[in-house]
């Protein structure tokens, strides 16, 4: 299949940089592949995001991130023009984005997660919302923006919260585990499980798209029960979302408890980085695809998805 394409990146969410690196590197690969390629930076302005897709392109390539772009909001848009578009459809992306909601669908699959709790920026300030280890982070962002670990004896948190810019509301889950996986999917397929071992003290913003931030050990070399667990655990939250194209999976991996009680899911990331430090990727390469393949694979899964 080929075609034109407009291929959104930008957006105006925190995670800006991260979509303009997928986005030219999206781009490049839809070119090699024969797709005529025009990039649009999205902004809040809608009439001119309308302007930008005249002509009407034969598909859109969701390269954006983060809030506006994952959660559902630009979905919509694209279902009202019924312009095929790649990735999740506006339901998946909507309860992916929003961690405790997509919590509670996990649990109900029956899947592990980390347990948590949602609290106001007010009560957390306030007092510690259960015991240290545990882990404080906005209810609706990616690339582990306001992420932090709060250990025994750790009070500096309170002081990032007061001042931080994501809503009134944050996730608190307990600090589990003590290894970082991720798992990639697609369509129906989970891929290959990916071990990160990050060289900071957890896998933050910086790990994630620093070069030399994080070390990917694929495959993850944990016991062949506990990969084809985690396989399993990314494959039925996908399905539990009702995700559709490429999704990746998010979970910890506590090597050191009784077994079958190893893995904790996190969440479900619905348009996962295409950078070259992102996952995916590297996960595809792992068995046999190629970026540029794996990219096209994602245009020719587009959709109008609901």
């Amino acid at each position: 299949m080929s075609g034109n394409v407009a291929l959104l990146m930008g957006g105006w969410s925190p995670e800006r940089e991260v979509s303009l690196s997928s986005g030219i590197e999206c781009a490049k690969a839809l070119a090699d592949r024969g797709y005529r390629v025009r990039s649009i930076d999205v902004g809040r302005d809608l009439p001119a995001l309308l302007r930008a897709l005249d002509p009407r392109p034969d598909l859109i390539f969701n390269a954006l991130h983060g809030v506006g772009g994952e959660d559902g909001t630009i979905q919509g848009v694209l279902e009202m023009l019924a312009i095929p578009y790649t990735h999740s459809g506006v339901r998946a992306s909507a309860v992916a984005m929003h961690k405790p909601t997509a919590k509670e669908i996990f649990i109900r699959a029956g899947l592990p997660v980390a347990g948590g709790m949602v609290v106001s920026r007010e009560a957390a300030l306030a007092a510690d919302p259960m015991p240290a280890p545990f882990v404080v982070k906005p209810t609706d962002q990616g690339s582990s923006i306001g992420v932090r670990i709060v250990r025994i004896g750790d009070n500096s948190w309170r002081d990032e919260v007061a001042g931080w810019s994501y809503g009134e509301e944050l996730l608190v889950e307990p600090f589990v585990g003590n290894r970082e996986l991720t798992v990639a999917v697609m369509g129906e397929r989970a891929l290959g499980v990916c071990e990160i071992v990050p060289r900071g003290s957890f896998y933050d913003y910086t790990a994630k798209y620093s070069e030399g931030g994080s070390d990917h050990l694929i495959p993850a070399p944990i016991p062949p029960r506990d990969y084809a667990a985690a396989l399993d655990i990314a494959a039925r939250a996908h399905r539990a979302l009702g995700c559709r194209g490429v999704s990746r999976a998010d979970l910890r991996y506590d090597a050191n408890a009784a077994e079958g009680a190893r893995l904790y899911l996190l969440e479900i990331n619905t348009q996962p980085g295409m950078t070259p430090t992102s996952l995916v990727p590297d996960i595809a390469r792992s068995v046999g695809i190629g970026f540029d393949e794996l990219v096209a694979w994602i245009a020719e899964d587009a959709s109008c998805p609901r």
